[in-house]
């Protein structure tokens, strides 16, 4: 090969999903992945935004970030004007929310130009919020949660039905009906029988409070999106515009794609690269699979497996510090405490599911003997590093703020500022005019999707909350699960994935966290393991039949269908079913304990995972195939028992203590083990007769 073949590619050139990837050595000159496009593919449904529909959303974006760092730094509106909290609130939904009727249409066939209707409801909205925000200082000193003027009803009961409006274009129908029903509820809180009886409100009542309050569409989920959720959007869409994304892909595979497998390893990590810091599980799959899945059908993987490990791994990249989809930030605000004990605490969890994931197909690859890509079609890693060095200095950047100085609301501002300058500043990846206006819109089309849902959210809180009860829910759900901790977590597994389906990370976190979290606290466990397992099983919908969005992401890439995927996403995933009962039961995963306490739960727990993922896989690293006959299956079934009991050794499993379980889960390990070395000696013996 020349020394042509490692010369920089240009920076920023777009490629199509499903663009075909280099067959042979047809292009010599060209790498695996060129194919990834320039930037990650947005991963919201509806419209193209363009035209004079992108005057609102660019003017939008960029009004949305200056609220949000006024607020933050104290700016006075550079005046001298301090905005009281719901004003900023009001301002904020102001400038976001009428743009859901921009970008989606009244229904999802007419994807044509905005419509009239779509302007007017856009106009409306914003003057009702303005309307609002104008009163705000009359809300609070008037108490118009319980005491809203006549007028203020009638415009909290128009804005209501707005935002359902939008939350339907954006989320669909179910979401809609669950959310507009149980915003209702206090109005017929009083006949409904215990335990869900609550102090019932007139209809208007009603209304009002869900406008007007601190405890409803402008409670806890508004705050904690305007507090801490606009810097890290703002970050994620410029990374993705200065062409992280891209970095993330060539880096992954310049690490590892010469491997066993290596174009679904390379999968894995560009994908849990990527999605830590976006957040979004669609637009990952679509951004890193676009490369990835044709990469791993043409080394020898079957479709719907590629599909799966793409959909898998981009839906447990949300879990991945350093930035958990900005998830983890709004889950310190929740607990008190401070970003990096978040991160620290999640940061094992997360790797024993990628472990699992990455010795699930490891597995895979030798059983089907499936080799790494050619050294000809990867981009060398010092290739990779000089064309995207200055994304280094932005991440230390924003892990020293959040780490050392503990600034959670400015870290992503900050490192923004330096991701743009030294992006301008270098000629070959500088944006143009035109770009920073789509840099814009896309902020602000992002922010406003997570606005309407999050206000939608408040409805539910709100209603819990003006009947008195949220207040006695936690003890409701712990007598109804009989106190027993273990039916309580089945409880709230079910419940976190059934909210999963039709909410963002961030906006199922934030539910969860207020009206199922409570509850397993009050059953005796530990608040931050609990906050971690609603959000894991907040994720499970992602890769779950029959919803699976992941899967169907991946689908058309693929050329498998959605449900062959799901199920071999639900297989490939094992682990993010697992872990979260795992670090739960045993909160010394979460870096809780004596430091020997800790370093042997993680140590069990590695090996537990492991035996449980070549179980599934049928390959053990060092021992070969587990055959497909009876024997075989006695050896899986003792792995996984085995790897169960070292991953969560608790005594609610069996009543058995601590270390009588993690005994016996090793003695069950052995057992597999050496039924399966048995197979391999007896293989072999026969192999050499």
């Amino acid at each position: 090969m020349g020394r042509g073949a490692h010369k920089r590619r240009p920076p920023h050139r777009e490629t199509q999903p499903g663009q075909p990837l280099p067959q042979g050595n047809a292009d010599p000159h060209r790498h695996i992945g060129d194919a990834a496009p320039a930037r990650m593919v947005d991963g919201l449904t509806g419209r193209t935004i363009g035209g004079a529909a992108a005057v609102p959303f660019a003017l939008g974006g960029l009004a949305a970030t200056f609220l949000a760092l006024n607020q933050i730094l104290n700016l006075q509106l550079l005046v001298g004007v301090v905005l009281i909290e719901n004003r900023y609130l009001f301002l904020l939904a102001a400038t976001l929310f009428p743009l859901i009727f921009l970008a989606f249409p009244l229904r999802p066939g007419m994807r044509a130009a905005v419509a009239w209707h779509d302007w007017l409801l856009a106009a409306f909205a914003c003057g009702l919020l303005v309307w609002f925000a104008w009163q705000a200082e009359r809300i609070l000193m008037e108490g118009w949660e319980y005491n809203s003027p006549p007028l203020a009803k009638v415009f909290a009961g128009i804005l209501w039905l707005l935002i359902l409006e939008g939350l339907r274009r954006s989320s669909g129908w179910p979401m809609t009906i669950i959310v507009g029903l149980v915003s209702l509820y206090p109005v017929v809180a009083g006949a409904i029988p215990n335990p869900l009886k609550g102090n019932p409100q007139l209809f208007t009542d009603t209304l009002a409070y869900h406008l007007a309050s601190s405890e409803s569409a402008f409670g806890i989920p508004m705050r904690a999106f305007a507090e801490i959720v606009v810097g890290f959007i703002v970050f994620g869409v410029a990374l993705n515009f200065t062409g992280g994304g891209r970095f993330f892909n060539d880096l992954a595979f310049a690490l590892v794609g010469r491997w066993r497998g290596g174009a679904a390893q390379v999968g894995i990590i560009s994908s849990g690269l990527q999605g830590s810091i976006s957040g979004s599980v669609i637009s990952n799959v679509i951004s890193s699979g676009v490369v990835t899945i044709p990469a791993m059908k043409r080394t020898g993987f079957r479709a719907d497996y590629a599909g799966a490990v793409e959909a898998v791994s981009s839906t447990g990249a949300v879990l991945m510090p350093p930035v958990m989809g900005s998830t983890a930030f709004v889950m310190a605000s929740f607990l008190g405490r401070s970003y990096g004990e978040i991160a620290l605490a999640a940061a094992v969890p997360a790797l024993l599911f990628y472990i699992a994931l990455v010795v699930q197909v490891d597995g895979y690859a030798a059983r089907l003997g499936l080799a790494g890509l050619r050294r000809s079609e990867l981009t060398p890693l010092g290739a990779v590093m000089k064309e995207g060095w200055f994304y280094i200095p932005v991440f230390a950047l924003l892990v020293f703020l959040l780490v050392w100085l503990q600034e959670e609301a400015l870290a992503p501002f900050y490192a923004t500022a330096l991701l743009l300058a030294i992006n301008q500043a270098l000629p070959s990846h500088r944006m143009s005019v035109a770009k920073l206006v789509e840099f814009a819109v896309a902020v602000a089309r992002g922010l406003a999707e997570l606005v309407a849902i999050l206000m939608a959210i408040g409805f539910i809180i709100g209603a819990l909350s003006v009947t008195g009860l949220a207040g006695t829910l936690a003890n409701d759900l712990v007598y109804l699960a009989g106190g027993a901790p273990l039916a309580l977590l089945a409880m709230g597994a079910v419940a976190s994935f059934v909210f999963g389906m039709g909410m963002t990370v961030t906006a199922c976190y934030i539910f969860l966290a207020i009206v199922l979290a409570p509850p397993l606290i009050k059953a005796g466990l530990d608040p931050l393991a609990v906050h971690l397992f609603i959000m894991y099983w907040g994720m499970v919908s992602f890769i779950t039949p029959p919803v699976a969005l992941a899967t169907f992401a991946a689908a058309p890439l693929a050329g498998a269908s959605a449900m062959r995927i799901g199920l071999q996403s639900v297989r490939l995933g094992t682990a993010i079913y697992l872990v979260p009962f795992c670090f739960v039961l045993n909160p010394a995963l979460l870096l809780k304990g004596e430091a020997g306490t800790v370093v042997l739960a993680i140590g069990a727990a590695l090996a537990g995972i492991v035996l449980i993922a070549a179980a599934m896989q049928g390959y053990v690293l060092g021992l070969g195939l587990i055959p497909r006959h009876a024997g075989g299956w006695i050896a899986r079934c003792a792995m996984v028992a085995g790897g169960v009991l070292l991953a969560a050794p608790a005594p609610q499993l069996t009543g058995l203590p601590h270390a009588g379980n993690l005994g016996a889960g090793a003695a069950l390990a052995v057992l597999g083990l050496s039924i399966i070395f048995g197979f391999a000696k007896r293989a072999e013996k026969g192999r050499v007769t």
